[in-house]
C-alpha cells in the first residue's frame, strides 16, 4: 500500500479503560481559543500550474500497484486502483480538500443540506443542471435509490464490502424537479457526507448481476472527466480516454494509462521512460534527486569506454603476480560484471534526471499494534508499559526526517493532524517514561532478575517463554546472528533481542549503541544468602547479604513466574517493507531497556494480514491505517469492542488489536447521530483519549508520500490529502515555466 510496507485492505474510505479512579484522562482539547485540529503537517506537492500553461493532449503513463480485480469500489476485492480509476470517471458529491476535510463537488452539486430533522433527518441535493451519464441520461433520483438499495444490506444478493450509513436511509424521492434528490434517514446519520461517493449509474447498482459481475471488468457508462477505455490484463494495463460528455473544465490530457509496475522495478521503468508517474520509496526518491542535481556534483561513475583498459590491465597484473590464465580471466570476469553494472547505473542515473521527487504526506498513520486477546498484552498494565517504553519522537524522526519531511508523532487515532476531528489526545496514556514503564510491569508481577527457567530449543519438550511463538522466518533486529554467522539462543536462528551477551544500552550516556546488544538473562538481584540456604538453596547460589546489585539490572528480562517477558513482533518480509523492519528494530531496542525481549519474525507479504494479523497470531505488528474524513462511521469497526458470535468465535471486524470498550463504542454511536460539526469533534476526541488509555493501538507517524514526476509534467505528484483534479493533470507547454522547486538532497 505504501512504501514502508503492507497495511490493511481496510473499507475505510481514503480506507481497556483502567477501573475508574486509577486513570485521569486529559480533558478534552479544544477548550481554548485555538483550534486543536491545526494544520496539515505538509501539503500538496504537485507542481501547480494554470491549465492555460498545459498543453492540450498527451498520454500520462502511471505506475500502479495492481491491474484491479474489480472496478467496483464497494466490493470486498477493491484496491487503490480501483479507487484511483473511480475519481476520475464517476460522480463524486464530495471530494477532500488539503486539509482532509470533504468538500462539495461542484461539478455534480449545486447544494447540498440537511433540511430538516424532526421528527427525521432529510438531506436536499440539488444536481448540476449539466450532469449527465457519458449515455446522454441526467444524472437523477433513480441513481440515488438503486445505489441505496444495492447497498443497504437488505438484499443479500448483492455481494458489498459496506453499507454504513446506507442502512440508516428510509427512502429516497425525486424533488420538485428532476435535478433534486430528497434522501430521508430512519435514523440520524452525521456522516451523510460520506454517502453517494463514487455513483454509480443505475445500470450497474440495479440488479444483483450487474453489480456483482458487471463492473468487475467494465463500465460502459460513466460520468468524469474521463471513461475507461480498456483493461488489459494481458499487459497489465488500464486506459482511460477523454469524456467526450463531460461538462466541466476539458480535460488536458487525451489518455492516462494505468501500468502495473512493481514497485522494485520503478526506478528501472522510470529510467527506460516506460512511465511518467510512480510512488517510489526513499532509496528510490535518494537516486533521483542524485540525479538531478547540477553537473559535476554527482559523484563519478566508471562508464562504458573505461571497462576494456581496466580489465586488461587486471588480467596483465593478475599474471604477472603469478596467477594462471584461468584465474585471470575470473577475476577479469568479475571486474566486466561490476563494471557492467556500473556503466548501466551512471545510464540510469542520466535518464533520472528528467525526473524530479514530489514529497508530501500520506493519509495514513502507521501504528504499533498490541494483540490484547491473549498472554502477556491481555493485562492492560504490561500493554501501557510497552506503550511508555517506546520514543514515538525518535521513530518519526527515523522515518520522516532524511526525507525532509515534518517528523511528528501522531496524537490522534481517528483523524490527522489539519482534520476537524484531530486533537493530540496522547496525553491520556502519558509520555515516554522508562521508569513508569518498569513499575507498570513490576505491578503485574513482571520483574527484573527473577529466575528463568531454561527455554527449550525447536523441537524439544517443555513450555515456551511467555508469549513467544516458534517461526522459521524469526530474524534478528539490529546486528543480528545472521551478521555475525552464529544463531543465538539456539540452532534455528531465532533472534529474541535481550539475549546478547552485552548490555550497551544500559550505559547512562543516553546515546544509542553501535551494536544491539543486551543481558544474557542469567542476571539475579541479590538475596539474602543465608536465608535461601535455610529453605534449601544449594551453596554460592546467591550472593551473600549486602552484595550490590548488577549495573545493569534495571534492563535485566524482566520475568514471571519462571518464564522471561518475550513478545512476538510480526513484520512483513516483502522489499516495499524495509521502513517497518527498521522502525520494528528500533522499538525492540526500546523495549529491551525495561527488561522486554522481542522475537522478530519476518513473514510472507501475501499471508501478513490474513494468517497472523486478522487471526491474532502475534504480540506486537506494525501496519497503517488510511485516514478518513468520517472517523465516527469509518473508525468505529476498527476499536469496536470485539462481541462473541453465534458460533462461539470472537467477532472482532477490524478491531485487530481485540481491545475495545463499552465506553468508547457508545462514544463512538453518540458521534454518528450528532449532526453539530463541532459537538461531534468533540465526542470523537473524547473517544481517542480512550483508545490512548486502553493501549492497544499505538499511533507512531504519518507515513511519507515520495512520487516521483516528470519535470515536465503539472498537477499530480503527492497530493497528500486532497483528491486528484484528473482534467487539470498535463504536461507544459513549451516554453512554459513551471513554479521553481528547490533541489533536493
Amino acid at each position: 500500500m505504501s512504501h514502508d510496507g503492507v497495511g490493511p485492505r481496510a473499507v475505510m474510505r481514503s480506507v481497556a479503560f483502567l477501573t475508574a479512579g486509577t486513570l485521569a484522562v486529559t480533558g478534552l482539547a479544544g477548550c481554548g481559543s485555538e483550534d486543536p485540529a491545526g494544520k496539515p503537517l505538509a501539503g500538496p506537492d504537485i507542481q501547480r500550474a494554470a491549465r492555460a500553461d498545459i498543453a492540450d493532449g498527451g498520454t500520462l503513463r502511471w505506475a500502479v500497484d495492481t491491474v484491479p480485480d474489480t472496478l467496483n469500489t464497494f466490493q470486498a476485492d477493491a484496491d487503490p486502483t480501483t479507487t484511483r480509476i473511480a475519481q476520475a470517471v464517476l460522480p463524486s458529491m464530495f471530494r477532500m480538500d488539503s486539509r482532509g476535510r470533504p468538500v462539495r463537488n461542484a461539478d455534480y452539486l449545486e447544494s447540498a443540506e440537511v433540511v430538516d430533522t424532526e421528527p427525521k433527518q432529510v438531506v436536499l441535493y440539488k444536481l448540476s443542471q449539466q450532469a449527465v451519464w457519458s449515455d446522454g441520461r441526467e444524472i437523477g433520483a433513480a441513481d440515488f435509490a438503486a445505489q441505496w438499495r444495492a447497498l443497504s444490506g437488505k438484499d443479500t444478493a448483492y455481494w458489498t464490502a459496506r453499507n454504513a450509513g446506507y442502512d440508516r436511509i428510509e427512502k429516497i424521492e425525486r424533488g420538485k424537479g428532476n435535478l433534486e434528490v430528497k434522501v430521508t434517514f430512519s435514523r440520524a446519520y452525521a456522516d451523510w457526507r460520506s454517502l453517494f461517493t463514487p455513483l454509480y449509474p443505475k445500470e450497474v447498482m440495479g440488479s444483483p448481476d450487474a453489480f456483482n459481475d458487471g463492473a468487475r471488468t467494465r463500465l460502459r457508462i460513466s460520468a468524469g472527466p474521463f471513461k475507461v477505455k480498456k483493461v488489459d490484463r494481458d499487459d497489465d494495463e488500464v486506459t482511460l480516454t477523454r469524456n467526450g460528455r463531460w461538462w466541466g473544465d476539458p480535460a488536458r490530457l487525451e489518455k492516462i494509462v494505468l501500468r502495473a509496475v512493481p514497485r522494485d522495478e520503478r526506478i528501472s521503468a522510470l529510467a527506460e521512460g516506460d512511465i511518467d508517474l510512480a510512488e517510489i520509496d526513499p532509496a528510490a526518491a535518494r537516486r533521483i534527486s542524485v540525479a538531478a542535481r547540477p553537473k559535476g556534483e554527482n559523484e563519478p561513475l566508471m562508464g562504458p569506454g573505461d571497462n576494456k583498459s581496466a580489465a586488461d590491465a587486471l588480467h596483465s597484473w593478475a599474471v604477472a603476480n603469478g596467477s594462471d590464465e584461468e584465474a585471470a580471466d575470473e577475476e577479469v570476469s568479475a571486474r566486466e560484471e561490476r563494471s557492467e553494472a556500473a556503466a548501466k547505473y551512471a545510464r540510469e542515473q542520466r535518464a533520472l534526471a528528467g525526473y524530479e521527487v514530489r514529497r508530501s504526506l500520506e493519509p495514513a498513520y502507521t501504528q504499533l499494534a498490541l494483540n490484547g486477546a491473549e498472554g502477556p498484552l491481555a493485562d492492560e498494565r504490561v500493554r501501557r508499559a510497552v506503550a511508555r517504553a517506546l520514543d514515538r519522537e525518535d521513530l518519526a524522526e527515523a522515518v520522516l526526517g532524511p526525507l525532509g519531511l515534518p517528523a511528528k508523532p501522531v496524537g490522534s487515532h481517528l483523524a490527522l493532524s489539519g482534520q476537524a476531528a484531530y486533537a493530540d489526545s496522547s496525553g491520556a496514556l502519558g509520555e515516554q517514561d522508562t521508569a513508569e514503564a518498569r513499575a507498570l510491569l513490576a505491578d503485574a508481577g513482571w520483574v527484573p532478575g527473577g529466575p528463568v527457567e531454561e527455554e527449550k530449543k525447536k523441537g524439544e519438550k517443555g513450555e515456551k517463554a511467555a508469549g513467544s511463538e516458534d517461526s522459521e522466518d524469526s530474524e534478528s533486529s539490529g546486528d543480528s546472528s545472521e551478521e555475525s554467522g552464529e544463531s543465538e539462543g539456539g540452532d534455528d536462528g531465532t533472534y529474541i533481542v535481550g539475549e546478547d551477551e552485552e548490555d550497551e544500552e544500559s550505559r547512562d550516556d543516553g546515546k544509542a549503541p553501535r551494536e544491539s546488544a543486551t543481558l544474557d538473562g542469567e542476571g539475579q538481584l541479590a538475596h539474602d544468602g543465608a536465608a535461601q540456604r535455610k529453605q534449601g538453596s544449594p551453596p554460592g547460589a546467591y550472593a551473600p547479604k549486602g552484595t550490590a546489585a548488577p549495573a545493569n539490572a534495571e534492563t535485566a528480562p524482566v520475568a514471571k513466574d519462571g518464564k522471561a517477558l518475550t513478545l512476538r513482533f510480526v513484520v512483513p518480509a516483502g522489499p516495499g517493507s524495509d521502513t517497518l523492519r527498521t522502525v520494528a528494530e528500533r522499538i525492540s531496542r526500546m523495549l529491551k531497556k525495561i527488561g522486554i525481549r522481542t522475537d522478530i519474525s519476518k513473514v510472507d507479504d501475501e499471508s501478513y494480514f490474513k494468517d497472523h494479523i486478522a487471526s491474532g497470531e502475534y504480540d506486537l505488528a506494525l501496519y497503517s491505517w488510511p485516514a478518513t474524513a468520517y472517523p465516527a462511521t469509518d473508525a468505529r469497526p476498527v476499536y469496536a469492542k470485539p462481541v462473541p458470535a453465534a458460533d462461539g468465535s470472537l467477532n472482532v471486524e477490524q478491531n485487530y488489536t481485540r481491545v475495545g470498550t463499552d465506553q468508547v463504542d457508545q462514544l463512538f454511536d453518540q458521534a454518528m447521530t450528532t449532526l453539530d460539526d463541532s459537538e461531534r469533534s468533540a465526542l470523537l476526541r473524547k473517544a481517542d483519549s480512550r483508545i490512548w488509555a486502553a493501549a492497544g493501538s499505538i499511533p507512531l507517524y504519518q507515513r511519507p508520500q515520495l512520487v516521483a514526476a516528470r519535470k515536465t509534467l503539472s498537477n499530480t505528484g503527492a497530493f497528500g490529502f486532497r483528491t486528484p483534479l484528473y482534467e487539470d493533470m498535463g504536461f507544459l507547454k513549451k516554453g512554459a515555466q513551471g513554479p521553481v522547486r528547490p533541489s533536493a538532497s
